[in-house]
């Protein structure tokens, strides 16, 4: 055999080779869809979704967005009224509540924020303990999972869940709502608490080492000194998320906003629904611009979003709220 004829031998299997692998790629990615179009259809079969259905109610959610979205003219001109919004929100005070009221000077909204921050406040001692307690740099492996385990168990628990278990301890109030807020906030911010102490650097804990300092000194003054800055943007990001949490705790009769929300609802008034969703968007958009204002003032490399960007992501970041 020629060297010119082995090398076509070797050249015309290397193709086959190749085709026969593409031929398996392929037939790997049919049945990868041919499984994710049956899980699918499973899954629509299993939540009973229905494009019929779906066709029958069409006209009753178009007669309902006439009330999300109610309609005025001026000088003969349609415009959305913005005065039917304004007369529930005023009614019900949602902003203002005015001194002395039934409800706080900032209305329903401070409630709502209210329950965001105290419970970020309670969360935040504890947090902090469970957080320094769970890094490897403190407590030694393996003790330090007893923490890590603490916090890993009430991050698994979504916040509307721990309110449901704090039922008898007063209902469904904003008061267990704070108390499922603190204890989510011990969960997720002592986490981040223990993975930022995680990469802070040798050389500051050495040098407090060689003056003689004890242990506590050493966290003290060589470990927490290098996270003070991340602990308070992780906690005003917390915080953010808190806030988002507290509405979602109302829908289920924790108060504030939330709650004026599900009674809207209840009474298939969508003007008003809207309205509160209005002093929702407002509120959280404000705590998120608030909050991230500051974190990027802290940290240098933290680029502050813009309004519009929080605008899109706001029902995703609400829609993540439900599962915490």
């Amino acid at each position: 055999m020629s060297t010119d004829t082995a090398a076509s031998d070797r050249v015309l299997e290397k193709y086959e080779e190749i085709k026969r692998a593409r031929r398996i790629r392929a037939a790997g990615a049919g049945v990868l869809i041919a499984v994710v179009a049956l899980l699918f259809s499973r899954a629509l079969s299993d939540v009973g979704f229905s494009v019929g259905e779906l066709l029958y109610y069409l006209p009753t959610f178009a007669e309902a967005l006439n009330q999300y979205f109610p309609v005025t003219t001026y000088y003969g001109i349609p415009f959305i009224d913005v005065g039917a919004y304004w007369e529930f929100i005023d009614d019900r005070n949602l902003i203002y509540g005015g001194y002395g009221g039934e409800v706080p000077f900032l209305g329903e909204a401070g409630i709502t924020l209210a329950m965001g921050f105290a419970g970020t406040i309670l969360g935040f001692p504890l947090a902090l303990l469970f957080g320094v307690l769970g890094s490897e740099r403190v407590t030694p492996f393996p003790f330090n999972f007893i923490f890590r385990g603490v916090m890993s168990s009430i991050r698994a628990i979504p916040a509307l869940v721990w309110a449901l278990i704090y039922v008898p301890l007063g209902g469904i109030t904003p008061f267990t709502a704070t108390l499922a807020i603190a204890t989510d906030t011990i969960g997720n911010l002592g986490r981040l608490f223990t993975d930022e102490l995680e990469e802070v650097e040798d050389g500051p804990i050495e040098a407090i080492q060689t003056t003689g300092a004890n242990e506590r000194q050493t966290i003290a003054f060589g470990m927490l000194s290098q996270v003070s800055t991340p602990f308070i943007a992780w906690t005003l990001y917390i915080f953010e998320i808190n806030v988002r949490i507290a509405v979602t705790l109302g829908i289920i009769g924790g108060g504030g906003l939330g709650e004026i929300l599900t009674v809207q609802q209840g009474l298939f008034n969508y003007t008003n629904m809207m309205a509160t969703i209005l002093v929702i968007l407002v509120l959280i958009i404000s705590v998120e611009m608030f909050s991230q204002r500051i974190r990027s003032h802290l940290r240098a490399d933290d680029e502050p979003m813009g309004l519009l960007e929080l605008l899109k992501g706001f029902p995703r970041r609400m829609a993540e709220s439900l599962a915490k």
